[in-house]
């Protein structure tokens, strides 16, 4: 069975230093995503929302991945991405921690061999498993470029990342960039598990001149 090393591979966009903003030009990703926004008076990690974003998410991608693994034909075994997300608030500026304004697109990597077809026989083994969940509907799957952007590791915890934000501006500005488009964050951490103090999280924006 042949093996993709997605991590691996990628690994200038998924394991930054976590000492230095850099600058990437991040590819053509495909990815399955899921849109949404955090209802008033709630967090991302409190909002019913986003919690079924994230089963639908996480459901079509490991479904995804034992289907290339258990096909007859050109079996392939590759692990399945970290969750990212991207952050904005409609019609004006992103403020970290006001969550209950944010709109988000939360989303998974999938490789290339990944097609529409293959998505929407994903969805339906889904359905016939857990039965017909609103999230599932949400569900696309669909290519997204970010372009040049700035990167870093942002070890601590998530209501600590304003200084590291702040950082990444002052970076893009003395390097003649200017931060445009939606706050990227990709989560290598699981919260449930990891002391905050460790939790690690790539904070990214796409620049321009």
């Amino acid at each position: 069975m042949a093996k993709l090393d997605l991590r691996k591979e990628l690994k200038a966009f998924y394991s930054p230093s976590a000492k230095k903003v850099e600058v990437v030009d991040v590819p053509r990703f495909q990815f399955a995503m899921i849109d949404g926004q955090i209802e008033p008076g709630k967090m991302p990690g409190t909002s019913p929302g986003f919690a079924e974003a994230m089963q639908a998410l996480y459901g079509v991608s490991y479904t995804l991945k034992f289907m290339v693994k258990q096909r007859k034909n050109d079996p392939v075994d590759y692990p399945v991405m970290a969750l990212e997300g991207l952050w904005w608030v409609e019609g004006k500026d992103f403020v970290f921690g006001q969550y209950d304004c944010w709109a988000y697109s939360v989303m998974i990597l999938q490789p290339e061999l990944v097609s529409a077809e293959m998505f929407a026989e994903a969805l339906n083994q889904l359905r016939k498993k857990k039965g017909d969940q609103p999230g599932f509907a949400r569900l696309r799957l669909e290519a997204f470029h970010e372009g040049p952007s700035v990167q870093i590791m942002h070890i601590g915890p998530y209501s600590a990342e304003q200084a590291t934000i702040e950082k990444m501006d002052a970076f893009a500005r003395e390097n003649g960039y200017q931060l445009h488009g939606k706050h990227h964050e990709i989560y290598l951490g699981n919260p449930l598990r990891a002391q905050p103090e460790k939790l690690k999280t790539i904070l990214r924006h796409p620049v321009k001149k």
